[in-house]
């Protein structure tokens, strides 16, 4: 009989077993920061549960010194008789001969580890300090890389307090989670003794050491606010440190609950995967995601530095103080982070009209939820490497709708009370979906569980289809899939409506998949056929779909103007996603975008560029001999809109107009408007000579490279080769992604072949490659044969992330036929890995959905004269 596989029992699990809850742990790190190694001791104090010869806890890539192990409970020392580390499975099993005794005991262990260059567990990033190249040592443990800097119980609800030690070289910052307790020098080296923490989660402990620089505030509370960053860039933290102490008290307000450490430090990090990580008291960041520098910085980067601040601090209450008991209920950090940072970004700066951009992350969040391949908001996992793949629009821009969805559907008084409830009552410990759900509920008296269940339980979410009958409304609702199909959800859906006016309003739950409404009590005198506007402001996480009169009264209510915004940005972009769903024609689509011509809100004019890029690329792939006319089409669109703005910034000019103005010159420079192309050829040229020139302003400095490198090529090189130069010459992250992001767009082949080697060299931050891989349709084949002969080596820099997903989604996902979808399948059959499983499947499924698509323009037999007409009538 075969013998049974050694700790057999621990292998291939989720989660770890409960035998012993971790309670304090004792942590020592001495890094070596010129050969990238460290090394280490833990003691844990734990509290042995139940009977067990076994601990067993998380470790990986770490080598732990088998004789350095003991556990020692009252008297007795206990040496563990065998130890095995799983590297599969990331844990370490210590055997004892004997079971350990119940209660409290402490367990030993020393290890050594190296600082990769992974940007995960403890890592090495490297940067310049007077002229020489320096590493700095850093933290990112989420969602499950403490393991890989010591031996922990390496999960959420495993929550326990730290106190950290670092030894490092005397004239380095070392920074933690809280205050230095206590400082030691001994010739070249320091030993920094940290205060306690409070009781949180292991990805949340947190180390940096480096030379660093600093501003400092303090909140009227007396908490020490502190933005670290590159010596020389300290001034560039000035407004992400403002953001973050009003940001603080803020919070304190609305959730009724204080900011409970001594201080917090914000450092800017140079090698970063993320966007930024909410370690408590001690949150990093993407040097673009805290720094702003007001002569290179755009509108667009202050935006970014003030919602990833707000979005981060919001973690120090959701996330830190209240912690998910698993990853499945991540959505619970990051969609109330994301609807929270809103909230704060709303209160800081109203003229930013933050609400009506909301309507963005919403669109990003439907998109993906939109695909049979998508997840529920409460997913399962199963093993850590399936943790990476969730950070996405799901948990995080589904999330915040639907708790947007929910807030205004309870009101926002009952939902604030209700947070600030949820907050006091679980602060210190774990929480579930259903724990939020239940205070909710008891606050507001509406069953908030039976509501809610149904958005986060399953994954999509519905189109309501709108009919009118003489005076009854009739809505159906079936789930939306860009696919086309019909999938089998069904949402208990808060239905709002307008009819006519914003004066007439109605709120009801859609609860089965059809139902009748008389409208007739909401009509005024006057109005036989009002306009009816279905999911006002857009508070709901669903498409609506109207009958052909219903369609056409709003038509009519966008030309009259008498829409809000939010309520306009809505029809344009369900419409769009009906279109790529092959629900309504391209044509139809065309003209209503036409009716946006005079259209000067920034979020609706983002949003209708994102989609004539989208529009334009689908058009070429399904019937080429109308991408003349598309363009042309799409230039007399913007034009208006750009010529009132101008290409120069007027005196006191707001915030929205200054990214617009990029936006606008940008989408004409990509569609070839000619005027554009030779304004900012003759900026470029002017910009080259003197950096600092007044004629190219940080808000236009995209809409210009975009320009310059559009007709570079091989036989003129001159825009590609002097935009790397400026590449090369600046020191500014914000300025480096813009510049990574525009040379992706030159449509010659061979230069992006060139390009994409570039992307993978020491002179691309390994965090910043993703920034240039959304190249032009013209080289997006180009990218997939470079792609498979650089697989290997992208799987082996990059490892498990969010990173290599990033690569498998902009890669794949542009093209449009089926043939390729299969090319895609076969390469991957031998080749595929289970961090990006979810990935593939969603990014392959995206080109069928193009595929279908493009088949149904190629069916379209009046598109051509809609484009016609459409062009002579905008004229």
């Amino acid at each position: 009989m075969e013998q049974k596989t050694k700790h057999s029992q621990f292998k291939g699990q989720p989660r770890l077993p409960k035998f012993a809850v971790p309670k304090s742990y004792d942590l020592k790190l001495k890094p070596d920061l010129f050969a990238c190694k460290f090394s280490g001791g833990v003691q844990i104090s734990i509290d042995v549960v139940s009977d067990t010869k076994f601990l067993v806890l998380n470790a990986s890539e770490l080598s732990v010194e088998p004789s350095s192990i003991t556990f020692k409970s009252d008297d007795k020392v206990l040496k563990p008789v065998d130890v095995e580390l799983y590297e599969e499975d990331e844990i370490v099993v210590l055997e004892f001969n004997e079971s350990l005794p119940i209660g409290h005991g402490v367990l030993n262990v020393e290890f050594v580890g190296t600082l990769n260059d992974r940007m995960k567990g403890f890592y090495r990033s490297s940067y310049e300090h007077n002229g020489e190249k320096k590493n700095m040592a850093v933290t990112q443990f989420e969602p499950a890389d403490a393991r890989r800097c010591f031996p922990c119980w390496d999960e959420p609800s495993w929550k326990a307090t730290f106190k950290i030690t670092l030894v490092v070289t005397s004239e380095l910052v070392a920074l933690s989670n809280m205050p230095v307790l206590e400082e030691k020098v001994d010739g070249n080296l320091k030993t920094v003794y940290y205060q306690e923490s409070p009781i949180m989660s292991t990805y949340l402990v947190a180390v940096v050491i480096g030379h660093f620089d600093y501003l400092e505030d303090r909140t009227p509370d007396g908490v020490i606010v502190r933005t670290y960053c590159q010596v020389g860039k300290a001034s560039q933290g000035k407004f992400g440190l403002d953001v973050a102490v009003k940001t603080l008290g803020l919070y304190k307000e609305y959730f009724a609950v204080p900011y409970i450490l001594p201080k917090l430090d914000m450092v800017a990090i140079p090698d970063f995967a993320a966007g930024a990580m909410e370690n408590y008291g001690l949150v990093t960041y993407r040097e673009t995601a805290l720094l702003y520098d007001d002569k290179h910085s755009a509108a667009a980067n202050k935006q970014r530095v003030a919602t990833v601040v707000a979005h981060e601090l919001a973690h120090q209450w959701f996330g830190n103080l209240v912690t998910m008991e698993w990853w499945t209920h991540l959505w619970l950090n990051e969609g109330f982070a994301t609807w929270v940072s809103y909230l704060a970004a709303d209160s800081l700066f109203p003229d930013w009209k933050i609400w009506t951009q909301f309507l963005d992350e919403s669109t990003v969040g439907l998109q993906l939820d939109a695909l049979a391949e998508s997840h529920p908001i409460e997913v399962d996992i199963n093993h850590a490497c399936e943790i990476d793949e969730i950070f996405d629009a799901i948990s995080y821009r589904k999330g915040a709708s639907v708790i947007r969805m929910l807030q205004s559907y309870l009101g926002p008084e009952n939902f604030q009370r209700a947070l600030a409830t949820y907050v006091k009552k679980h602060a210190g410990s774990n929480a579930k979906t259903e724990d939020l759900w239940s205070v909710l509920e008891e606050v507001s008296g509406e069953p908030v569980n039976k509501i809610m269940s149904s958005w986060t339980r399953q994954k999509g979410y519905p189109v309501v289809t709108v009919k009118v009958k003489d005076h009854s409304l009739e809505f159906e609702q079936s789930q939306f899939l860009l696919s086309g199909s019909h999938g089998e959800g069904q949402w208990i859906v808060p239905i709002t409506l307008c009819c006519g006016s914003y004066n007439t309003h109605k709120s009801l739950l859609l609860q089965s998949k059809s139902q009748t409404f008389d409208f007739k009590g909401l009509l005024e005198p006057s109005c036989d056929s009002p306009w009816i506007k279905v999911n006002v402001e857009q508070t709901g996480f669903f498409r609506v779909k109207y009958d052909e009169e219903l369609s056409a009264r709003l038509r009519a209510a966008i030309d009259k103007n008498v829409l809000s915004t939010s309520d306009k940005y809505g029809i344009l972009d369900d419409y769009f996603a009906l279109s790529m769903a092959c629900q309504q024609p391209l044509s139809s689509l065309l003209a209503l975008m036409a009716a946006f011509k005079d259209e000067h809100d920034y979020t609706i004019l983002s949003n209708l560029i994102s989609i004539a890029s989208k529009v334009a690329r689908i058009v070429a792939d399904a019937a080429p001999e109308l991408v003349d006319d598309i363009k042309l089409f799409f230039i007399d669109l913007f034009q208006y809109s750009a010529e009132r703005l101008g290409w120069d910034c007027k005196q006191g000019e707001n915030h929205l107009d200054a990214m617009l103005r990029g936006e606008l010159l940008a989408a004409l420079a990509s569609f070839g408007h000619e005027i554009t192309l030779q304004e900012a050829s003759k900026r470029f040229s002017i910009f080259l000579n003197d950096r600092n020139t007044a004629l190219l302003p940080p808000d236009l400095r995209r809409a210009v490279y975009v320009a310059v490198v559009k007709n570079a090529s091989k036989s003129d090189r001159s825009g590609y080769d002097s935009l790397l130069r400026v590449y090369r010459e600046t020191d500014l992250s914000q300025e480096k992604t813009r510049i990574l992001g525009s040379l992706a767009l030159c449509q010659d082949p061979e230069i992006i072949e060139e390009f994409l080697n570039f992307l993978l060299s020491p002179e691309v931050r390994s965090q910043d490659a993703v920034f240039g891989l959304n190249v032009s349709r013209e080289a997006r084949e180009t990218a997939w044969i470079w792609f498979q002969d650089k697989w290997d080596h992208i799987c082996k820099t990059y490892g498990a992330g969010f990173l290599v997903t990033s690569f498998v989604r902009a890669v794949v996902s542009p093209f449009a036929s089926y043939e390729k979808a299969n090319e895609v399948s076969e390469f991957f059959s031998s080749r595929t890995k289970p961090f990006i499983a979810r990935t593939l499947r969603q990014s392959i499924e995206r080109v069928h959905i193009n595929a279908a698509w493009v088949r149904s323009i190629q069916n379209e037999n009046h598109l051509p004269s809609t484009l016609k007409q459409l062009l002579q009538t905008n004229k």
